[in-house]
């Protein structure tokens, strides 16, 4: 199922939930280096509360992010997300 969630190059798929306050910060973060994300809520989104549980071994873990290559990352640091996507 993650792989219905693989972003396009230079981009990162994000889960998160409305009240995650990691989830807002790396949002900022990410806007302020203009680093373009899908955001999908894992509360609104059907099915995605189950992947997020899968990747990060039962627990709903967010944000969790995963990258254009297919793999995930847990609460990545934006240095973290800008090495993975070669910005």
């Amino acid at each position: 199922m993650s792989e219905d969630y693989t972003p396009e190059t230079g981009k990162i798929t994000m889960f998160s939930t409305s009240w995650c306050g990691y989830c807002r910060r790396l949002k900022s973060q990410l806007d302020a280096q203009g680093i373009g994300y899908t955001e999908v809520n894992i509360e609104e989104v059907p099915g995605t509360a189950e992947l997020v549980e899968k990747l990060n071994d039962g627990n709903q873990t967010v944000p969790t992010v995963i990258f254009p290559d297919g793999s995930s990352a847990t609460n990545p640091s934006l240095a973290q997300v800008k090495e993975r996507i070669a910005v």
